[in-house]
């Protein structure tokens, strides 16, 4: 046994080095220095080095030995040299994803696994950890991206949870994560990886095996590290799994589309899945030659492939196979530089025949940089349709075999949060339909044309990509439709169709909006919001959105000042109330157009037109903000009126900042109401513990009747003949319409479960003796599949889970945090998927 693991180091070592080859010729020139420099990096800890953070720092990689060359390299870029570290405190460094595959690109990013051993403090991982976030950005500055993942030697062992990131998957997978490290990972320098050393076809499990020949000498931990084997994955993982590859799909739709449908290929042969890691392993144990039989990608496209075909499902095929092509088709784009080392592109050729595309395909295909909107919306439709078929396929999956989810209830909640707010569609919000499909899609001319009632088509405006000009409009297909205009210059904006330099049409049959205040308001969006912002946090998305940007546009459809020319107004000059104004009193507002971007960095439009325009937007604006949230960073009010903008602005900037004070009050000893005329009504805006509500109050016993009743809708809830159950503050300040929130109360041995629904009504479950972590994954499982029908018309998949909280007491007072599944979360350990 002993010569046929030294023959498997040897063929992976090979392996190892062909592959290394492929990848570093297919490097730009910043991207190959970077990759070579990885590992002086790592294992010198010099002051004169990028990333160096202290002595203290774990360093010294294990089996790798400096040469001249690497003193030289050392030497020219950084103007220093360093002398061996005496310890080995990181046990090796090994890329893994795209890199030396198929799939590599000139600007594919470098992940990089730092392993490591478990006695690292957690002081010293720190440490670590700091020194390749600075590396990552030093590379940066080199216009490369590099990210650093630390794995501990037992991670996939124990079970170890890393915390959920950008680009860490936490609980969402674990062992497919390892499956995948061990198809695509390249060693760049340290100990050589027990997995591949271990024979494809054991008779016996693989821990078993490894503790066998770890005794007779074999795998001994000075040349050896073993992340563990790959026996069986449960059924578990798949719903990790499909969460997170779709959240991977937010900014990268082909790769995530492909690796979906592999974990859909997974779970449709469980409980005898063949998983890729094995495959591949097997396949370079027993090959003469390496090739493309043994590349990961292409092993990717070859399995699901087999799935689609077998399920006769030949428009995801066609899809998965311009997916592929489209990640892998830039080379082909440029000339062969490679030589004999470019077999991506001979491979990609024969594919090509064998599909039988022909050649308007391929143009198509090859023309993707040019792509405009039409064709973006189109694909993004397409990839959109493929992801949630295939998720929806494994929530099916997880039914039918009856089982729970190994995600923790907090990491669902984070990426259900985040998939909704990328992907749901709902009405007002503005959909980003262009993630990396082309480049750019600024048109040079935008028109809108505005339908009303009686006409064929429904009323509302429409939006086109030409000119105003009969025979140029001709067959042109509409690119959206929404019955107020603000909704599509922000859609326009927000997905850069609308730049500086666009030319805007517009035909207007109703209403007071002309050329020139569309103009106005695309420039007053465009100096309000910037069109990107750093991704939402996590800790944003374990909170009810809160509203950060507010734009609000008045006037811009609706203008009740715009027909005042030759005629005699009467008004009170020192104060005009712009809310009655002059005689017979009338509010000056006739339109409110909101467009305001959230913590969980949707945006949203919001059009009110009717006589009470004004208390419809700020119930509206109220409704959205929670007792404890924080106010908006920004409120940003414009004005088209044809007079009196400036005071039209200051007034109801001003009632809005009232309101908002109001709402976010701390005190909760008495509610507040607020009286406000519109024209010539009066309307009173009542502020509760759970939300705001408005009512016509034209005399003062409709004023005290609502007064009343309100006092009486809002007593404490009562359960259970006269005993009274007073919910707890802190539940009412976190009320947030629009979501379902379930709040865990411990009091001793009791635990008391506060529910509160999309409308902020609360129900109350007292001395609950389940298990909590088993209700949360119930209800997770409950929404998740509830929707989900599996028929012809299966029903759009909602992402806005419920939210879960404990309340704990911290210094003396009450406070939500987050729910936490009892596992294990080490902020150290970042894994990447």
């Amino acid at each position: 046994m002993q010569q046929r693991i030294e023959e498997y180091l040897a063929r992976a070592t090979e392996y190892s080095d062909w592959r290394r080859a492929f990848a570093i010729q297919s490097m730009s020139s910043n991207a190959r220095q970077t990759f070579e420099l990885i590992p002086l990096l790592l294992h010198f800890n010099h002051p004169s080095l990028p990333g160096f953070v202290g002595d203290e720092t774990p360093c010294g990689v294990s089996l790798f030995r400096s040469s001249s060359r690497h003193q030289v390299m050392l030497k020219n870029h950084f103007g220093c040299s360093a002398q061996e570290p005496q310890k080995r405190q990181i046990w090796g460094l090994y890329s893994m994803g795209s890199t030396a595959s198929m799939g590599q690109s000139s600007d594919s990013d470098l992940d990089i696994w730092v392993c490591h051993g478990s006695d690292l403090s957690i002081a010293q991982r720190a440490l670590l950890q700091t020194k390749c976030s600075a590396i990552s950005e030093w590379a940066a500055a080199r216009q490369v991206e590099l990210n650093f993942f630390l794995v501990e030697e037992n991670q996939f062992k124990s079970g170890a949870i890393s915390e959920l990131s950008a680009d860490n998957c936490g609980s969402a997978q674990h062992l497919l994560l390892l499956d995948e490290f061990y198809r695509t990972c390249l060693r760049i320098a340290g100990k050589h990886l027990v997995w591949y050393a271990v024979p494809a076809d054991l008779p016996i499990a693989y821990d078993e095996f490894v503790a066998e020949q770890r005794n007779n000498g074999i795998f001994d931990n000075e040349h050896w590290l073993d992340l563990g084997g790959l026996d069986k994955i449960p059924a578990e993982e798949y719903f990790g799994s499909a969460l997170w590859q779709l959240y991977k799909g937010i900014d990268s739709p082909y790769k995530a589309v492909l690796k979906l449908v592999l974990m859909e290929s997974y779970s449709a042969d469980y409980p005898n899945t063949r998983l890729l890691a094995c495959e591949t392993k097997s396949r370079f144990q027993h090959s003469d030659v390496f090739d493309h039989r043994i590349d990961a990608y292409f092993m990717m496209l070859e399995r699901v492939t087999e799935y689609l075909q077998r399920i006769h499902d030949n428009k995801r095929l066609d899809l998965v196979r311009r997916c592929f092509y489209l990640k892998n088709n830039e080379r082909f784009s440029l000339p062969n530089l490679l030589g004999h080392h470019d077999w991506p592109r001979q491979v990609m050729k024969r594919l090509v025949r064998e599909w039988n595309w022909d050649d308007d395909r391929l143009r198509y295909l090859n023309s993707r940089q040019r792509w405009g909107v039409v064709e973006v919306k189109a694909a993004y439709s397409e990839l959109l349709d493929a992801l949630m078929l295939s998720y929806r396929n494994l929530i099916h999956f997880a039914r039918l075999n009856d089982i729970s989810e190994s995600i923790n209830a907090e990491d669902i909640g984070i990426l259900s949060r985040k998939l909704y707010a990328a992907f749901e569609s709902l009405p007002g919000k503005v959909t980003q339909i262009n993630p990396q499909i082309s480049p750019a899609l600024a048109e040079s001319d935008l028109s809108f044309v505005q339908v009303v009632k009686g006409s064929a088509n429904a009323t509302g405006w429409y939006l086109y990509r030409q000119p105003l000009q009969s025979r140029m409009m001709v067959g042109e297909k509409v690119l959206e439709h929404s019955s107020y205009i603000s909704k599509l210059v922000a859609w326009g904006y927000f997905n850069q169709l609308l730049v500086s330099d666009t030319r805007l049409h517009i035909k207007a049959k109703a209403g007071d909006l002309d050329k020139s205040k569309l103009q106005e308001f695309t420039e007053d969006l465009r100096h309000a919001f910037p069109v990107r912002v750093p991704p939402a946090s996590n800790l944003a998305l374990t909170r009810p959105c809160e509203i950060n940007h507010l734009g609000i546009f008045l006037n811009l459809e609706s203008d009740p000042t715009a027909n005042w020319a030759g005629k005699v107004i009467e008004f009170d000059a020192a104060e005009p109330d712009i809310f009655a104004f002059g005689e017979p009193a009338e509010c000056l507002i006739g339109s409110i157009d909101l467009v305001y971007r959230n913590s969980w960095h949707e945006v949203r439009t919001l059009h009110f037109s009717s006589e009470q325009a004004v208390t419809d937007s700020l119930v509206t604006i109220l409704s959205k903000m929670h007792r404890d949230a924080n106010p908006p960073e920004h409120i940003d009010v414009f004005c088209y009126s044809s007079h009196f903008r400036s005071v039209i602005v200051t007034n109801y900037r001003k009632l809005l900042v009232e309101c908002i004070s109001y709402r976010l009050a701390a005190s909760e000893s008495r509610r507040k109401i607020k009286t406000l005329i519109l024209g010539q009504h009066k309307y009173g805006l009542f502020f509760e513990e759970r939300g705001v509500s408005v009512k016509p109050l034209d005399n003062s016993i409709d004023f005290y009747t609502e007064h009343s009743s309100s006092k009486l809708e809002h007593m404490p809830l009562r359960l259970d003949a006269g005993k009274a159950v007073t919910i707890p503050p802190i539940v009412n300040a976190q009320a947030s319409e629009g979501l379902v929130q379930y709040f865990f109360e411990q009091l001793g041995s009791d635990l008391n479960i506060y529910i509160v629904d999309e409308q902020n009504r609360v129900e109350v479950y007292q001395q609950f003796d389940g298990s909590k972590d088993e209700l949360v994954q119930g209800i997770n499982r409950f929404y998740t599949s509830s929707r989900d029908q599996f028929d012809s018309t299966p029903a759009p998949i909602d992402f806005n889970l419920p939210q879960f909280y404990d309340i704990v007491e911290q210094d003396g007072t009450f406070v939500v945090r987050p729910y936490r599944s009892p596992v294990s979360h080490d902020p150290a350990q970042q894994i990447q998927a």
